[in-house]
C-alpha cells in the first residue's frame, strides 16, 4: 500500500516528529528540545506553549525532509510522556499553569497523608500503583488547591485535566476532542485499570471533578481530526499510547513474558502478562499494556526516573563530559579496581524501592577518582537499577512465561546505542540484552497504532514477524565479579535511603 504515517513523539526533554513509510520504515525526522523549569528542590516544570511550538515545528520540519505534503499522510499517531500533568481552561484552551512533570515530586506529604489514613490499598487495588507523587492525581489536587481559583472554576467545570496526549489532541482538533488512551488514563491513579472507567471513589479521594476527565478510548481509534491550519491539511489523530507503552508495542512484546527496557530521560522495564492483571509483591507497578477492542492487556513496570538524566547531569549540571557519547569512551579506560558508585536520586528512588526523601550520592571515591570512573559509575547506575527491577520481576513470576518465549531483554532509548552500557547490563543481568535494528521504537508503536488503524499495516502478529535484530550482547562477565559489584550497589543505595526505608528491598529479593 502507498501512505505514510506521522508521529509526534514528545518526550520529557525534546520533542521528535518522525514519518514512517508504507513499511514502518522511518523516513525523516524532525528534533527540539525544550526548557526544563526546576522552580525549587524536586519541582520539575515544563511551559505547554513551548510543548505545543514544538510539536508544531517538528511536525513541520518532518514533512519538509520527507519532501511531503499534510494531505499524503494516511494518520498521526502520539507517544508521549506519561503522568506530565496539565490543567487547562475550555473555553481559551490556555493552561492555568506550567505542567507538572512526572518526575516533580512536590506532592510527597500529600503521598504520605494518604498512606496514613490507610488509602494505599484502595489505590493499588483499584489502579494498580502505588501512592507516589509519580502519578497525576495529586498532582491535579496540587493545581486545584495552589492556583487562585482553579478550584471553583473546575467545579464549574470549566477547567479540563489532560497528560500530554489529551492536551496535543485538544490543540490539534481545535479543542473540539477531549480524549485520552488506556495506557496514559491507566496513570493517573483515577482509572481502574480491571473496568477500564474513571473511579468515582478515587476522583473523592482526590476530590478531582469528573467533569475535568477526558474519554478514555482504545489505543488505535479515531481520536478527531488535526485542523489544516497547523500542517496544510486535515489529518486524522489514530493511534495514542504513553511512551513505555508505545515501545513495549514497538517492540513486538505480544506475548506474556516479553521483556523491553527503554533508556531515556529515565529507565522503564514493561513485562507482558497478557490477560492477567498481577499485582506485585515487591513494588513493582501493573498497568495497561495496551487496548484494542475493548480488550486490555497488562503489565507489570518497574520504573527509573534517572537513566539519561543522569548522564545529561554530568554534561550540562557539573561539566564533567562535553557530550553524552563521551561518557562510553570514559567508562572503558576507568581503573576498574576502584569501586565508585553514583546513586542518581536526584528526584527520589523509583522501584523497588519508592523513596521519594532519597537524594543521590556518589560512594567510593578515593584520590584517585577521576572523571573516568565517574562516568563509569554513572552508566553502571542504570544496569545496577535494572538488575533491581528484573529481580523484583523474577520474584513476582517473570520465570513463568510462555514455553517459547525467550528469556531476553529488548532494550531501546537513547542510552541503548552505548555498547559499553549495553554489555555492563547483559552482564549484571546475565542475561542476553537484543537491541533492535530500529531503535525509536516508541515512535515505531504509535506509528504502527496508526497505521493499523488506517488500515495500512498489518495486525500485530504480522508486525510481529518483522522485528529486527541489530545486536545481541550477551553476558560475559564472572558470577564472582557479578556478585561483588552488585553488594557494593545494595550497600551504596541503601546509605541514601529515607530512615523509614533503610531495608533495601532488592537485597531481599532472589536475584
Amino acid at each position: 500500500m502507498t501512505g505514510h504515517i506521522l508521529v509526534i513523539d514528545q518526550g520529557t526533554t525534546s520533542t521528535r516528529a518522525i514519518v514512517f513509510d508504507a513499511n514502518a520504515v522511518p523516513m525523516a525526522t524532525g528534533q527540539q528540545e525544550f526548557r526544563q523549569h526546576f522552580p525549587q528542590p524536586g519541582w520539575v516544570e515544563h511551559d505547554p506553549e513551548d510543548i505545543w511550538r514544538s510539536v508544531l515545528a517538528t511536525v513541520r520540519q518532518a514533512l519538509v525532509k520527507a519532501g511531503l505534503t499534510a494531505s499524503q499522510l494516511a494518520g498521526i499517531g502520539i507517544a508521549n510522556q506519561r503522568e506530565t500533568t496539565l490543567v487547562w481552561n475550555r473555553v481559551s484552551g490556555r493552561p492555568v499553569s506550567n505542567a507538572i512533570v512526572w518526575q516533580d515530586r512536590r506532592t510527597a506529604s500529600l503521598c504520605a497523608e494518604l498512606k496514613a489514613v490507610g488509602a494505599e490499598d484502595l489505590v493499588s487495588a483499584r489502579t494498580g500503583l502505588l501512592l507516589d507523587p509519580y502519578f497525576s492525581a495529586t498532582k491535579i489536587a496540587w493545581v486545584l488547591d495552589s492556583i487562585p481559583g482553579a478550584r471553583s472554576q473546575a467545579e464549574r467545570g470549566e477547567l479540563a485535566f489532560g497528560t500530554i496526549d489529551s492536551f496535543l489532541i485538544w490543540r490539534l482538533t481545535g479543542g473540539k476532542i477531549h480524549a485520552t488512551d488506556a495506557t496514559n488514563a491507566s496513570r493517573t491513579m483515577l482509572l481502574d485499570i480491571h473496568t477500564g472507567a474513571w473511579d468515582d471513589d478515587l476522583l473523592k479521594l482526590f476530590r478531582v471533578p469528573r467533569s475535568m476527565l477526558p474519554v478514555v478510548c482504545d489505543c488505535k481509534s479515531e481520536f478527531g481530526t488535526a485542523e489544516p491550519e497547523h500542517f496544510g491539511a486535515a489529518v486524522p489523530l489514530r493511534g495514542v499510547a504513553g511512551d513505555q507503552q508505545a515501545a513495549l508495542i514497538g517492540q513486538a512484546c505480544f506475548r506474556p513474558g516479553m521483556v523491553k527496557s527503554t533508556y531515556g530521560t529515565g529507565c522503564f522495564v514493561l513485562l507482558n502478562t497478557g490477560s492477567q492483571a498481577i499485582r506485585s509483591r515487591h513494588k513493582l507497578l501493573t498497568t495497561i499494556a495496551y487496548q484494542w477492542g475493548g480488550k486490555r492487556t497488562f503489565a507489570l513496570e518497574g520504573s527509573i526516573f534517572s537513566a539519561g538524566t543522569t548522564v545529561q547531569w554530568l554534561r550540562d549540571g557539573v561539566g564533567l563530559v562535553a557530550s553524552a557519547a563521551e561518557t562510553g569512551t570514559l567508562a572503558a579506560e576507568a581503573d576498574a579496581s576502584q569501586q565508585v558508585y553514583l546513586v542518581p536520586a536526584f528526584t527520589g528512588l523509583g522501584a523497588p524501592h519508592w523513596d521519594s526523601q532519597a537524594r543521590g550520592a556518589i560512594s567510593g571515591l578515593t584520590r584517585g577518582t577521576t572523571r573516568k570512573e565517574i562516568a563509569r559509575a554513572a552508566l553502571e547506575s542504570v544496569g545496577y537499577q535494572t538488575r533491581d527491577l528484573i529481580a523484583a520481576m523474577r520474584a513476582d513470576g517473570m520465570d513463568t512465561p510462555d514455553e517459547d518465549v525467550s528469556p531476553v531483554i529488548r532494550v531501546d532509548g537513547g542510552m541503548s546505542a552505548s555498547d559499553w552500557t549495553m554489555q555492563f547490563l547483559a552482564d549484571m543481568l546475565d542475561a542476553p540484552v537484543d537491541r533492535p535494528v530500529v531503535q525509536e521504537t516508541t515512535s515505531l508503536g504509535a506509528a504502527f497504532l496508526a497505521g493499523w488503524q488506517a488500515g495500512l499495516y498489518a495486525a500485530p502478529e504480522e508486525f510481529a514477524q518483522n522485528w529486527r535484530l541489530q545486536h545481541r550482547f550477551a553476558p560475559s562477565m564472572a558470577p564472582s565479579l557479578r556478585a561483588a559489584k552488585y553488594e557494593g550497589w545494595c550497600d551504596a543505595v541503601g546509605r541514601v535511603l529515607a530512615p523509614a526505608n533503610l531495608i533495601v528491598e532488592s537485597r531481599t529479593i532472589s536475584a
